[in-house]
Formats: structure tokens, C-alpha cells, sequence
């Protein structure tokens, strides 16, 4: 490292993001250790059943199953690989649990309705393990539950009261709540007033995940395209067919399955509706050096997923080669490089914060990615004009983009019931008509609300 020159052309100040992008890899951990799924040079299909834009979670898991259905599928993934975005820039976790507290959902819409929701992602998680077994898919899924942290005793009495809801509501008897000296038995820290145990979640390697089932959906007859940006979907009449205008050609296709998540790529004319109604929030997140399995199995003792309680919150976990993996909403930004640098110098004082012990322990990665907000923080998926669509996964969407992959490929065959998210009312957010100028207010709103909690 070099020393720099402070403004007063002083030597000897060294700019901190300086330190963080010399010493870091700017991208996914869970990308750059794992073999990554791109397309072979190959035409486009002239016509096929099934496009399907977007090469993530949602977009692969729906390949998969339509083709095992029989019909002919393409999909197309804008970015270098699949799983480029939000898929392959999370923080790992593979979690039950509604996004929002179970019982202001139940006062919304009823306790019948919130209940489905909540076991859609019991459903989820299951979903994600199924297709592991079944494809033989070597991506560390771990099933050690998730352990939702209080910082103070005011969200340790939330934490009791959502428990003993979920339970006589007979939603989940399966959480559990663990007081303070439980909870330090198995996290070395002592920021937490205790917890709330969730035993359905897990946890996995997100690139090796995205690769296997990038494998299983062309063993099974979808064709994937990477570097194939859709810039225009033109309807035909009104059927449900369209010509699908890409950069490297036109597809006709008789449904179209949009899975974009919060991407930015393609044209405001045509994913202007969906943009309107998801708000692309960054999330960020670092991953240490190895720690060694005995510095590990000390600080994360039952290697869970673990997330706080608070608007703007910390989550983490334990990796198989013994990395911390650390992330939060340090900033609300959009993702970039020197997003990611400056998010990784917040995440850093963060992670001192839990586990001072760790000292200044060397920071590998630092990566972030788009979470597609919706106002309610829950996923929306259905059909409009003839497109059918799922996404706003609101920051739980490993288990439920996989989940809903599945999902929708049974609907577009004909089983509506099949999605667990159909028919709700999906308004735009007011304001809302380009870049999120908002998230700055938005930060400071929620930062407030931490503070006075």
C-alpha cells in the first residue's frame, strides 16, 4: 500500500477506500468460487413455447420445469452468466419467515390469508431442497435453522410476542425463543438480548447452486442465452404470444415469463410498469479470510443463518471453508463499485461492532446487489396484458424466486392456483418514474425509526 497526500498536499493521510479497493475483490464470493454457467455460441430459436427473461433463480427454476413438462424454452440472461444479479449477490440464506412481522400481515388481510404466505415460504425452503436431492446439485445446503437477534430489550419483547402468535395462530410451532445467555452459548457476541429461532431455514452456495441449475434446466431441454439483452416485447393481438426483440435477434414465443427482478437493463417503454412498482435497493455485503474451523465453530457455534432486528440490519452466517459472511443495508445506494468500496468500510465497523474479538481481521470480498422492494415488502406474481411475471422478493428471495420458478411454470400450464402470491393489487409507488431518488429519505426515515424503537 502506497501512502496518498491529503488535500493539504500533507504525505501520509491514506484515503480509506483506497485501503478497501487495493485489498478486496470488488464481486461475489459466491460467483468467483464457484464454476459459472455461460452459454455456448449458438443462434436464437426462431419460435419457441416459453420465453423467459431473466437468467436468475426464478428464471432457471421455471426453465427447469416447464421442460420437464415438455415444452420448448428459452431464456435470457442480459448479464456475462446467469445468476449475475441479485441471485448471485446475496448473503447466502435460505430462510422461512415472512419479510415483515407475521401479525401486521394478519392484521391486513386476515389470519387465513397471512398464513398461506407464511407457509409459502415453508414451502419454499422445501422447494429449494427437493430440487438439490433431485439434481444432485453439490452447493453446501445446510439446513440449521435461522436465529432472528435483539439488539435490545424492547425488540426481545416484539420477538416473544411474534413467537407466541405464530404459535397459537397454529402458523409455526416450530420457533422457538432463546434468551440471552442461549443465544451467547452459540454466537460469540454480546450485542444480543436473545433470539427467535426459526428451525425450517438453511443455507447454501449460491454459485454452485446457480450453476447446477443451470446444468439441470438444459439436461432437461431448456436452452439458456447469456449476453442476450430483451429491449422489446411486442404483443400479438391479444394473445398471449409476443415477439421478443433481443440484441442478437427476435424470438416468437407463445407465453413470456418475466423474471427480472430489479434489473435496470432493457427499455423504460417496455418494463416501465414493473420499475414503477419496485424500488431497487442496494444491499451489500464482505466476506472475511478464512477464519479456521476452530475460530469459526467458536463464533457461530450451531452455524445458522443469523439476522437482526431493526429497519437497517446486519446479517450473517458461517461458509463451509470457515469465511464470515457479513452484509446489511449499509448504505441505501445503488450497487457499483465505489457503492460497494464505501458500503464495505460501514459493513466493516458493523462487523466490530458483533465480534470485536476478530480485531482487524482481513476482508476478502465486498460485493452488493439489487433487492426488488415492493411497498409491502411481499413478492407479486401473476399475469398482466398477456405477460406473466414474479418478482419483488423484498430481500427473501432465494427460497421464494426457486419456489416460484416452480410455481409459475404450473400456472402457465394451467394451474392458477399454483402461485401463492395471484391475484393482488400491485399499485405504483407515487413518484416513482425513473431512477429511486428517494432512497437517501428513505435511509434516513428508517434510520430514524432504529433509533427511536
Amino acid at each position: 500500500m502506497r501512502l496518498q497526500h491529503a488535500g493539504d498536499g500533507t504525505p501520509g493521510f491514506i484515503n480509506p477506500l483506497y485501503r478497501v479497493i487495493h485489498t478486496m475483490k470488488l464481486e461475489s464470493y459466491w460467483t468467483d468460487s464457484a464454476p459459472v454457467y455461460i452459454s455456448p455460441a449458438r443462434e436464437l430459436p426462431a419460435q419457441v413455447d416459453v420465453a423467459i427473461v431473466g437468467g436468475g433463480f426464478t428464471g432457471l427454476s421455471a426453465a427447469l420445469s416447464l421442460a420437464k413438462r415438455g415444452a420448448s424454452v428459452v431464456v435470457l440472461e442480459a448479464g456475462p452468466h446467469v445468476a449475475a444479479e441479485a441471485s448471485g449477490r446475496n448473503g447466502g440464506h435460505v430462510n422461512n419467515g415472512l419479510a415483515v412481522d407475521y401479525a401486521e400481515v394478519a392484521a391486513k388481510v386476515g389470519v387465513e390469508r397471512a398464513r398461506a404466505w407464511y407457509h409459502a415460504y415453508d414451502d419454499a425452503v422445501d422447494t429449494v431442497a427437493q430440487l438439490v436431492e433431485q439434481e444432485q446439485i453439490a452447493c453446501d445446503f445446510r439446513r440449521h435453522g435461522k436465529l432472528k437477534l435483539a439488539t435490545r430489550p424492547s425488540q426481545m419483547e416484539a420477538l416473544q410476542r411474534s413467537a407466541e402468535r405464530l404459535i397459537a395462530d397454529g402458523v409455526d410451532l416450530d420457533v422457538a425463543v432463546l434468551d440471552a445467555a442461549q443465544v451467547r452459548a452459540e454466537v460469540q457476541s454480546e450485542r444480543f438480548h436473545g433470539g427467535l429461532l426459526y428451525k425450517r431455514s438453511a443455507q447454501m452456495h449460491m454459485g454452485r447452486f446457480a450453476y447446477g441449475l443451470a446444468l439441470a434446466a438444459e439436461k432437461h431441454g431448456a436452452v439458456i442465452h447469456t449476453g442476450t439483452e430483451v429491449r422489446r416485447l411486442e404483443r400479438i393481438g391479444d394473445t398471449r404470444a409476443h415477439r421478443v426483440h433481443t440484441a442478437r435477434g427476435t424470438i416468437l414465443a407463445k407465453q413470456v415469463l418475466l423474471a427480472t427482478g430489479a434489473s435496470l437493463h432493457g427499455s423504460y417503454s417496455t418494463f416501465g410498469w414493473l420499475r414503477r412498482r419496485i424500488v431497487p435497493i442496494g444491499s451489500f455485503i464482505v466476506a472475511t479470510a478464512p477464519l479456521g474451523a476452530e475460530r469459526a465453530a467458536a463464533l457461530l457455534a450451531q452455524q445458522r443463518t443469523y439476522t437482526t432486528v431493526a429497519n437497517i440490519h446486519h446479517y450473517f452466517r458461517m461458509t463451509p471453508d470457515h469465511r464470515l459472511i457479513f452484509g446489511g443495508r449499509a448504505r441505501f445506494a445503488i450497487s457499483s463499485p465505489q457503492s460497494d468500496a464505501a458500503s464495505g468500510e460501514i459493513l466493516r465497523a458493523g462487523l466490530m461492532q458483533t465480534f470485536p474479538q476478530l480485531g482487524k481481521v482481513d476482508l476478502d470480498y465486498c460485493w452488493g446487489g439489487l433487492v426488488d422492494m415492493t411497498r409491502d415488502r411481499l413478492p407479486q406474481a401473476g399475469e398482466r396484458d398477456g405477460l406473466y411475471y414474479s418478482m419483488g422478493y423484498s430481500g427473501h428471495g432465494t427460497q421464494m424466486s426457486v419456489h416460484m420458478g416452480q410455481c409459475m411454470a404450473a400456472a402457465m400450464s394451467g394451474d392458477a392456483s399454483a402461485n401463492p402470491w395471484r391475484e393482488r393489487d400491485w399499485p405504483a409507488i407515487p413518484g416513482h418514474v425513473g431512477p429511486p431518488w428517494f432512497l437517501p429519505l428513505i435511509g434516513m426515515y428508517y434510520q430514524l425509526k432504529d433509533k427511536l424503537a
